[in-house]
């Protein structure tokens, strides 16, 4: 970590930077001894028995899997699945939700994201993320992308972290002569790549999507897609879609999740049904949940 980079509070435990090794994944049976069982992949997320509740109301409940360095995982399911409140763990946004809460374990490299003395702020630098709706801020598009790590306390050099962050989100050449513009005239499109460019510019590990082209039209889609492909050699990359094609176009592994329909009040607990490589849900799935989600039975 350099020295204009945020840091944890004092007392904070470092996020350990070296990979550790990986754990073996889960099968659908459980039994732990999944297809990548064995391998020396590193391993950046470790999740087990994770569960979110609202208040007393369990939203997710025994999440687990493994999450391994620069491949992309999609996170798949009908509406209400939970998909967006798991994502939601991995840079613990739901702390800014008062009621929620999160059991479990989730360790990211090898530390429990969830200890009381890591910094929240040092997570969502580390992790950061990109939301379904383009969101820039009412500034130049510059000062979006040096918005970061300015707030940081990085005075030199941002004109080259605005310029590689931009060349890296496909961004550059269509905004090098009017960085001064306002960032809210650029097409949809375009803002949420610079909101990519946005999030690499304070140099993260991991970057989480939520839908991040459902706003989008065709083309502006297929950019993030191929963009999202280009980028994964730098970064790990958790995507959630309700686009079954773009998970199959885009993504290395998939997390299937359903919902479970409460009889008493008709409340919706989401569960993970199965993980595995992107082929093996779409052509051969281990469950029939799956099947007749990825071939439109249902969802």
């Amino acid at each position: 970590m350099t020295d204009d980079s945020p840091r944890a509070t004092d007392d904070a435990p470092r996020l350990i930077e070296r990979p550790v090794a990986a754990a073996p994944r889960p099968s659908a049976d459980g039994d732990g001894a999944g297809p990548d069982a064995g391998t020396s992949r590193d391993t950046v997320f470790s999740s087990r028995d994770v569960n979110v509740y609202y208040g007393t109301f369990r939203a997710v409940r025994d999440v687990t899997f493994d999450v391994h360095t620069h491949e992309i995982m999609a996170l798949i399911g009908p509406s209400g699945c939970g998909k967006s409140t798991v994502l939601r763990c991995y840079n613990r946004m739901n702390d800014l939700i008062k009621e929620a809460r999160v059991t479990g374990t989730i360790t990211y490299r090898g530390t429990n994201l969830y200890n009381e003395r890591v910094d929240p702020v040092e997570v969502r630098r580390r992790i950061g993320m990109v939301f379904q709706k383009p969101n820039p801020f009412p500034k130049s598009i510059y000062d979006n992308v040096a918005y970061g790590p300015r707030v940081a306390g990085q005075k030199r050099g941002l004109d080259d972290v605005v310029e590689n962050s931009l060349r890296k989100a496909a961004l550059w050449e269509e905004v090098s002569d009017r960085l001064s513009d306002s960032a809210l005239g650029l097409s949809g499109g375009q803002q949420q790549r610079l909101c990519i460019a946005r999030a690499i510019a304070v140099g993260p590990d991991v970057l989480l999507m939520d839908e991040p082209c459902s706003a989008l039209d065709p083309i502006a889609t297929a950019r993030i897609e191929d963009l999202m492909q280009e980028i994964k050699q730098d970064y790990t990359i958790m995507i959630v879609t309700h686009n079954m094609q773009q998970a199959a176009r885009v993504s290395d592994t998939t997390a299937f999740f359903t919902a479970e329909v409460h009889s008493e009040n008709d409340s919706r607990t989401g569960i993970l049904v199965e993980v595995d490589s992107t082929q093996k849900i779409f052509s051969n799935p281990s469950d029939e949940r799956t099947e007749n989600y990825v071939t439109g039975r249902f969802g």
